[in-house]
């Protein structure tokens, strides 16, 4: 069990070096969007990738040429795993198996025949690398779309739960599924109907859900719903944006729900009102900004950042340390108690030396 939430049972098998399923931590993923033909560039984007927090890395391969890249990477040492998405020609999913890829992404829609998918497996098998079963509401074969009259969540799961027949009738079971929609209730569905269907662990996300404001709040409703409810081992946060903004979304999503592992600083503010007399909206952006360089992001701290009294310590109480304005001033407070007065323009380099303090005597 992480945090408050009972985990639905799954099977467990590792990515490389990290585990899914099971026991393993929830694992966060994401996509580089680099041309995948540029190896310098994408390599340079998965590394940024792994420092922001990401746990598992997905390349797109257009062709089998673009597995070269594969390669370099595993060459220049970086040890966060790579999944190769492949869509249409089973020799790409083999010319990555040989670049040494650590998992396998195939949409059994577009992948072509059941000889060809065999091919896929009895490699994988070969080279002990995992599977994911990637199903998306765009990408339905034609036979399924006419037995539901089109896209549904039944469909959704129906096509994942046929092909991954063909991978159990082949004795392979080192799977993992994700069947997803822009739809948030159809992925919601989708993904109940799934769990209770299979022991696979369940990769969550919300395909094309758009920009970052529209995506962020799509995404949060779609994962952390099912997280909740204990469905998911590993979470992709899909913005049409940098891709190691998905990660911080990604974290903040498994923070909220207290299931990630080391939980890093939660940060409350009040939205502030008529009453607020300091500029709180640009103390908020300072404080994350310097805590940020500061490296004290990781720390499992809550901090409170309010705009008044109404909203101070008494509001903020379970709070470690926090700071709340008044006229040209401000209250430094701990676990609710008052600790001293600061000048407003002081208000945010004191915080941050509190908490560097606090950091410091943990150590």
């Amino acid at each position: 069990m992480d945090g408050v939430f009972a985990r639905r049972a799954s099977r467990a098998f590792k990515i490389g070096c990290v585990g899914i399923g099971g026991e393993y931590p929830i694992s966060i993923q994401s996509m580089t969007n680099t041309d995948t033909h540029d190896k310098v560039a994408t390599y340079n984007q998965t590394r940024l990738l792994s420092e922001a927090g990401c746990d598992i890395v997905r390349i797109a391969l257009p062709d089998e040429d673009s597995a070269k890249t594969i390669s370099y990477i595993k060459e220049k040492g970086l040890t966060t795993p790579i999944v190769a998405d492949i869509h249409f020609d089973y020799k790409i999913a083999l010319a990555a198996l040989d670049a040494g890829v650590d998992k396998i992404r195939i949409n059994p829609g577009n992948i072509g025949s059941r000889e060809k998918t065999e091919k896929v497996v009895r490699a994988c098998l070969d080279k002990r690398v995992p599977i994911r079963i990637g199903v998306n509401s765009g990408s339905l074969e034609r036979s399924i779309l006419e037995k539901h009259g089109g896209v549904c969540a039944a469909a959704l799961v129906e096509s994942a739960l046929s092909h991954l027949k063909i991978l159990h009738e082949l004795g392979f079971f080192d799977v993992a599924i994700s069947v997803k929609a822009s739809n948030v209730p159809m992925m919601i569905e989708a993904n109940r109907l799934l769990a209770r269907a299979t022991d696979c662990p369940i990769h969550l996300g919300v395909t094309e859900a758009g920009a970052r404001c529209r995506a962020i709040t799509k995404s949060s409703i779609g994962i952390g719903t099912l997280l909740a409810e204990g469905i998911g081992d590993t979470v992709r946060v899909s913005l049409t944006d940098d891709p190691t903004e998905e990660i911080e979304v990604a974290r903040g999503i498994l923070s909220a729900l207290e299931l990630n592992k080391t939980r890093g600083m939660d940060i409350v503010s009040c939205p502030t009102c008529g009453r607020t007399r300091i500029s709180l909206i640009g103390m908020l952006s300072d404080f994350e900004n310097k805590a940020r360089d500061e490296g004290l992001l990781d720390m499992d701290i809550k901090v409170a950042l309010m705009g008044c009294a109404v909203n101070g310590p008494g509001e903020a109480r379970e709070a470690d340390i926090g700071i709340a304005g008044g006229v040209g001033e401000g209250l430094l407070f701990k676990k609710g108690e008052p600790i001293r007065k600061i000048k407003e323009e002081c208000l945010v380099d004191e915080l941050i030396r509190e908490i560097k303090i606090m950091r410091d005597i943990k150590k």
